[in-house]
């Protein structure tokens, strides 16, 4: 079954993440998802707080901009969640966006050298083990966490150019997509990761996640145009959708049928009912996503 979940977009106050957790913890909503977007909110802070707040919804943060944390930092954060909510935290690391880097002296000349040297400690961290690296950017002297987490976890790495999409395959756990990925564009992604899973040998599962830009009810389809025209890609076809359940669980099938083992749907950044969104794709569009 295709696994779906929804966005809270740090457009929103931090004060307003209480009411919408809740409301998707109740309306059995699988997965939450966060931001770390600069400079609204702290990913891992509003992941604690979700989580505390609600019982059952996974909650994801996609993505913390590796230029931004020490990766130890990263570890540490990351198994203390995993710890003290088992089985509910999911994590992805990316690059961060490069202008926003830029603006806080944290720019990397090699995002991919980077992220590709942050993800392998990362997860030999959080496997364990103690870590000892002089990489060009990671560099770690016999460092190991006292409280890894108490069962294997997964680390996702956001991915759009070729480049990151293959080191993806090769050094993450899985792959979160913009909403920017058509479906087409998602069939391209899955093949880009498999070729650096092949390079690397790894033959286990490898999850992709894709975030769905969706708007329903009263002037849904204008809120839509909008941010699609806002965001440089209104031109671009078969990105986002709106409409009722039946149109939505409908995108969201063509992007599973393209390699989507998860669909996030993103609402607008000026979507009026932020807790009626999270209610909308648990007992609505859920049901009619297989």
């Amino acid at each position: 079954m295709t696994g779906l979940g929804a966005v809270f977009r740090p457009q929103l106050a931090p004060e307003r993440l209480r009411a919408v957790a809740r409301a998707a913890d109740e309306a059995g909503l699988e997965e939450l998802w966060l931001w770390e977007d600069c400079f609204r909110e702290g990913g891992i802070s509003t992941a604690a707080a979700a989580l505390a707040w609600t019982g059952r919804v996974r909650v994801g943060v996609g993505l913390l901009p590796v230029p931004l944390r020490n990766v130890a930092v990263t570890a540490m954060e990351a198994a203390t969640l995993h710890r003290m909510f088992p089985g509910r935290a999911i994590l992805g690391v990316g690059h961060g966006v490069q202008d926003w880097m830029g603006q806080v002296g944290a720019r990397a000349e090699s995002p991919v050298t980077l992220l590709r040297e942050h993800l392998l400690a990362l997860r030999a961290l959080l496997g364990g083990e103690r870590v000892t690296t002089e990489g060009r950017y990671v560099r770690l002297d016999d460092v190991a966490l006292d409280w890894p987490p108490g069962q294997a976890v997964e680390v996702l790495a956001g991915a759009t150019g070729p480049r990151s999409l293959r080191l993806a395959g090769e050094a993450a756990d899985g792959t979160v997509l913009t909403a920017n990925t058509p479906p087409d564009g998602v069939r391209q992604a899955r093949r880009l990761i498999d070729e650096g899973r092949a390079a690397a040998g790894r033959t286990g599962p490898h999850k992709v996640v894709v975030y769905l830009l969706a708007a329903t009810g009263p002037g849904a389809g204008e809120r839509l145009r909008a941010e699609l025209v806002a965001e440089g890609v209104g031109s671009v076809p078969d990105l986002g959708v709106a409409g009722d359940a039946g149109a939505v669980a409908e995108a969201v099938e063509r992007l599973a049928e393209a390699g989507a083992d998860t669909v996030i749907l993103q609402p607008t950044g000026d979507e009026p009912d932020p807790e009626g969104f999270v209610r909308f794709t648990a007992e609505e569009v859920r049901p009619l996503v297989v």
